[in-house]
């Protein structure tokens, strides 16, 4: 069986590719053709062993070598006036998905990891990861680089993912799937590649994958070629082979609400999944007490809890539930808020919105409202992926 070089091929690239740059800079033309005609070489080697990806590289080792053959014009453009030479296009081509990952998929999180009820096991695992992390140690103790978050939707598994790079100051990369699929054949695995380069750049960084089903679909089924090329792109880097020994943190977190759907080698790629389980009854109390902040309880907090329990709620029904209790209250005692509607906005800032405490029959009207698809089957589905798949 063939072994997969492709990672490893790829770190001595990105390694002669600085090479050939700092020769470029200092003017040193055999050293920078040299590192150009290697940099096309292990392109070559890439495609080979990289079948999803071995057209983009073919034509990548093509720019290589023609830059290779006009280096006295690329290290000396004042002296010849030619059309734009291939290693100013890929530096443009890279600038440019660098330039999109900057500036539409990284956040400043303030969320911290009091601001998340429950999950008292799941945030200390996490908290552990990322301690490890940054902490000196001995080069046998490696780091999860992938953690798996799985589980019924609105049980806070985006914001676990803020609150690593909040409570860390990282920098945050929020990943969907529409933000790196493109209409245009390869585009999708070069957004991959600019993303964990940004990362690397900006460490250190969380980078969360929301939905990471939607580009990870098993293989064999009827998936694009584009498709395959991005997941092979991005298997590669998570394998992480340009961070071993770097001390640099790039911690991929990747959530999912069918984890039964996601590709063998996507997941062989997340040693640590963690199960992100519905609200039980203490983490129902805390996340009611969160969103409700501000507000006094005229409740019987602990039965409130519980029948969120009994519907199967998850974190994300419970804050509705909240926002449902406190417009209850609002209109309440707000009768003719409406009418206000016709005050500027100055003249509405110098006022003040009446509140009074929150009751059962507040409550009563969110539960009226607030309704969770989820089935005890449902629930039963997820425990049994755990028990066999969870790490």
């Amino acid at each position: 069986m063939e072994v997969d070089l492709s990672g490893v091929l790829l770190n001595q690239f990105k390694k002669a590719k600085k090479e050939y740059e700092r020769a470029k800079r200092e003017k040193k033309e055999a050293v920078a053709r040299r590192k150009a005609l290697e940099c096309a070489k292990l392109l070559r080697e890439m495609a080979r062993y990289n079948r999803y990806n071995e057209r983009m590289y073919l034509e990548m080792a093509k720019k290589w070598e023609l830059v290779a053959n006009s280096i006295e014009e690329v290290l000396n453009p004042s002296k010849v006036i030619k059309p734009k030479k291939a290693q100013e296009e890929v530096e443009e081509d890279i600038n440019k998905f660098k330039s999109f990952v900057k500036n539409n998929l990284i956040q400043k999180s303030k969320i911290k990891w009091e601001d998340i009820g429950g999950l008292k096991e799941v945030k200390q695992l996490m908290m552990e990861t990322i301690v490890i992390s940054a902490l000196q140690k001995p080069a046998s103790i490696q780091p999860w680089k992938g953690i798996l978050l799985f589980g019924p939707p609105g049980t806070g598994k985006t914001l676990l993912a803020s609150a690593c790079a909040g409570s860390l100051d990282a920098t945050f990369f929020n990943v969907k799937a529409s933000s790196v699929t493109s209409k245009y054949f390869g585009e999708s695995s070069k957004i991959i590649s600019a993303l964990y380069e940004v990362a690397r750049e900006l460490h250190p960084s969380i980078v969360f994958i929301d939905e990471i089903d939607a580009l990870t679909m098993k293989r064999g089924e009827g998936i694009s070629e584009a498709s395959r090329r991005m997941l092979s792109t991005l298997l590669t880097e998570l394998d992480g082979f340009q961070d071993k020994g770097s001390g640099r943190l790039v911690l991929t977190l990747a959530a999912t609400n069918t984890p039964w759907d996601l590709d063998e080698a996507v997941l062989s790629r997340f040693p640590r999944r963690i199960y992100i389980p519905l609200p039980d009854k203490e983490a129902a109390k805390e996340i009611i007490k969160i969103n409700t902040r501000g507000l006094k309880l005229n409740v019987n907090l602990d039965e409130i809890a519980e029948r969120c329990v009994e519907r199967y709620y998850s974190g994300r029904d419970i804050k509705n539930l909240c926002q449902g209790a406190i417009w209850s209250m609002i209109r309440d005692v707000n009768r003719d808020l409406y009418k206000m509607a016709n005050l500027p906005y100055r003249e509405l800032r110098k006022r003040k919105l009446k509140v009074r405490p929150l009751t059962e029959e507040d409550f009563e009207e969110g539960f009226k409202k607030i309704k969770s698809p989820l089935t005890k089957r449902d629930i039963e589905r997820y425990e049994k992926w755990w028990e066999e798949f969870g790490g």
